[in-house]
């Protein structure tokens, strides 16, 4: 199937004269397409998969790159599909200073698949983008996203008044906003919880898994293969700096002298944090069901992604 023939579009953005691209609810005739996501292309980020994993549903369609203006959620054959334009979504990134910018459009066409749009012949209008908008404020802070990040794309690009087909600036801002601060409270909540120190230590196995510290003075001499690295480890007080969880469930911190190990993930037993890092440099970190680390009291000081 080299080419997706008569795409009935069923949603897709709308957007402003600035880039020039106006997405249509009509009928696009054989766009070409590559079953390539944006990681595979790009060699960095898994977007969609990013994504499904902070809303712990599984992808029941399929992200192409095609040959279209800007991006849409389709349904061909019976199939969901997400169709982007790698151009498209560089030119939002370099416009928005942040590659946020594509996340959020991407998680806006997820959004009209699993909030049930596509199902419809209609085409677009200003309700569904309105759900779509408000899932992607939603995804974007469950992923780390300020709240003008999750608004930076839209903002750029939608247009002032409501149409027959999409909402006015101002309404997509605010849906933006509305599911950014339901993600928020969700997240605070999950902080104000019983902490780890009452929970998870509780759990802990009896024999904590110890650190070779000769191994991890070795280990700044060689280079970081990029495929032993399972994701990378963000600590709200050193954002700058580069860690990553290795397919060994080592915690490497790249250094100018080269990476060093400077801690292991071990289960705790806790189903809420499943998991911990043991190290003999920092104090114990919790990782959350949902990636998000914690101290030991229950503070929020990094996440996995």
């Amino acid at each position: 199937m080299p080419y997706i023939k008569k795409l009935t579009i069923a949603l897709g953005l709308v957007l402003a004269p600035v880039l020039g691209q106006i997405a249509s609810a009509a009928t696009v005739t054989a766009p070409a397409y590559e079953n390539k996501t944006t990681a595979t292309r790009a060699g960095a980020r898994d977007i969609v998969q990013e994504i499904i994993n902070v809303i712990g549903l599984k992808p029941r369609f399929e992200l192409r790159a095609a040959d279209i203006d800007n991006a849409a959620a389709v349904v061909y054959n019976g199939e969901r599909y997400i169709l982007y334009s790698e151009n498209f979504l560089a030119r939002i990134n370099n416009a928005v200073h942040t590659d946020w910018g594509g996340v959020s459009i991407l998680a806006h066409e997820i959004g009209h698949h699993l909030n049930g749009h596509t199902l419809s012949r209609s085409g677009s209008n200003p309700g569904d983008e309105l759900e779509a908008d408000e899932f992607s404020g939603f995804v974007l802070r469950k992923m780390g996203a300020s709240l003008a990040e999750a608004q930076a794309a839209i903002n750029l690009l939608s247009e002032d008044r409501t149409s027959r087909t999409h909402p006015g600036r101002d309404y997509r801002l605010a849906a933006i906003s509305k599911g950014w601060k339901s993600a928020n409270d969700q997240l605070l909540a999950s902080a104000r919880a019983p902490q780890p120190d009452q929970r998870a230590i509780a759990a802990m196995p009896a024999r904590r898994p110890a650190i070779n510290s000769s191994a991890a003075r070795n280990t700044s001499s060689a280079a970081l293969d990029s495929r032993m690295v399972l994701t990378k480890v963000t600590f709200s007080k050193a954002p700058r700096e580069q860690f990553y969880l290795t397919t060994r469930m080592h915690l490497v911190h790249v250094t100018e002298n080269g990476p060093v190990v400077i801690g292991k993930l071990a289960k705790t037993g806790n189903p809420d944090f499943p998991y911990y890092f043991e190290s003999e440099y920092m104090k114990t970190v919790f990782v959350s069901d949902k990636g998000i680390l914690v101290n030991q009291q229950g503070q929020q000081v990094g996440r996995l992604s």
